[in-house]
């Protein structure tokens, strides 16, 4: 991906003069031109002047003379030229005088957008495959779905650290990315195994129409993480959508479910630890958040790679997991000392082979989907977090929610009877669509202004 206002030596033009000669062609490289010779801009101009003359001198701030083609000399070389002893300036500097500035900066801004809404709506996608898909790896798998949580975790590490070391055998990893201090991927991987256990052990008490409620919470603790350690600063109509957004997708969930009265059933205990877990996932974003951006400061500019962060982060919480391994094999109502015949039974229904393997059919293809579709919108989420922020990529999650609802709807396979969409479902959405329109808001004002 390119960027306006950077030029690199194979594709800076050798000498540009449009009024000279706009016919020849440029040839690139140093080799094959003679020195150039330079002066300020100002010497010898006349009226005649095009305006792209002064946009082309605005540009590369400094002029062929003579007949001969010539390399202009490059951004970022500092030697003497002329009666200049500065390095000759970019794009940014100079060009504001003839709108080139704005004009660049309202061109990254469109294109800034237009990536994080390609990106968005991808996640959206993944989101909405991802949940219809663990329902149905849940069919085959009915009576091992720790093994499949643990499948999943377990296989994660072997896949992620071996896209790394391919990238990296490729150059895309570079060792200052691996070099980056690993305190905080293990931060990263306590976090999430912590979200995974405090929300398995409250999972096992309330009901399914309650936690979705519970989720929205997720929500309000990235906006108070997000201020507290990013500094961010939200106007009133991105918190005011942001709180639309999680009542819609309360009144989709909660309508004709009950969840109110199996909430008031459950105590406070079991939400509280359900919210607690929505606070370690929202830190674990956060935290990810901060090492895009210092990871920015350390590699000069760079960007780690997605697969540094997925590959330790994933490495690091399947640690975590193994050593809550005896904790979490409770909650499922498997005893420790049974994991053993447990797993591999998991196995044998999960490969659909041997005598075991009776009623898993769609075994192992639904299972294989479901990991593959949940890689995916891992990677993506983390995407859209790398090129926005922990909000929205939290956002794009979250309207992923009443998009699974009618999916369950249509005639999937495995599933027999099609579900019906909750009585509030069209209101839900409403509220949703509503709360999306009210935290875009001040975007789109921010954006016609600079246009």
């Amino acid at each position: 991906m390119f960027s306006i206002g950077r030029y690199s030596n194979t594709n800076l033009p050798a000498c540009f003069d449009p009024l000279r000669d706009t016919s020849r062609t440029i040839y690139p490289l140093a080799h094959l031109n003679p020195p150039c010779k330079v002066r300020p801009y100002g010497e010898g101009d006349d009226d005649r002047r095009s305006v792209l003359t002064l946009h082309a001198r605005s540009l590369f701030n400094h002029k062929c003379i003579g007949g001969d083609r010539s390399l202009h000399r490059p951004w970022w070389d500092d030697r003497t030229s002329g009666n200049r002893t500065e390095p000759i300036s970019t794009v940014s500097e100079g060009a504001s005088i003839h709108g080139v500035k704005t004009a660049n900066a309202d061109v990254n801004a469109k294109r800034n957008y237009l990536q994080v809404f390609i990106a968005a709506t991808i996640t959206v996608m993944f989101g909405v495959a991802n949940r219809v898909l663990y329902k149905l790896a849940l069919i085959p798998l009915k009576e091992y779905p720790f093994f499949l949580a643990q499948f999943a975790t377990f296989g994660y590490v072997v896949v992620y650290f071996s896209i790394l070391y391919l990238r990296y055998r490729a150059g895309i990893v570079t060792d200052e990315m691996l070099a980056l201090p690993k305190f905080r991927f293990l931060a990263v991987g306590a976090l999430e195994a912590l979200g995974v256990a405090s929300g398995m052990a409250a999972g096992t008490i309330l009901s399914g129409a309650s936690i979705p409620i519970l989720s929205q919470t997720f929500l309000v603790w990235q906006l108070i993480l997000s201020a507290v350690f990013l500094g961010r600063r939200y106007s009133i109509c991105e918190i005011f959508g942001c709180l639309l957004i999680s009542a819609g997708v309360i009144i989709t969930v909660a309508s004709g479910t009950g969840a109110g009265k199996s909430l008031q059933q459950a105590g406070i205990v079991w939400p509280l630890l359900m919210i607690l877990s929505f606070l370690f996932q929202a830190g674990d974003t956060i935290l990810k958040e901060i090492i895009f951006l210092d990871a920015a400061k350390k590699l000069k500019g760079g960007s780690v790679d997605l697969f540094v962060i997925n590959s330790f982060g994933s490495g690091f919480q399947a640690l975590f997991i193994l050593l809550l391994l005896p904790f979490l094999s409770r909650l499922w109502g498997v005893p420790f000392y049974q994991l053993p015949s447990y797993f591999k039974d998991g196995a044998a229904c999960f490969v659909n082979v041997g005598s075991l393997a009776k009623g898993c059919e769609g075994a192992p293809l639904l299972p294989l989907l479901f990991i593959l579709i949940n890689m995916g919108f891992n990677i993506s989420l983390l995407h859209l977090l790398k090129i926005s922020s922990a909000l929205v990529s939290s956002l794009a999650a979250t309207f992923s929610v009443p998009l699974s609802i009618y999916m369950f709807t249509l005639p999937l396979p495995y599933l027999g009877v099609d579900c019906t969409l909750p009585p509030g479902f069209l209101v839900g959405a409403a509220v949703l669509v509503i709360g999306l329109f009210v935290y875009n808001l001040p975007h789109a004002v921010e954006a016609t202004k600079v246009q």
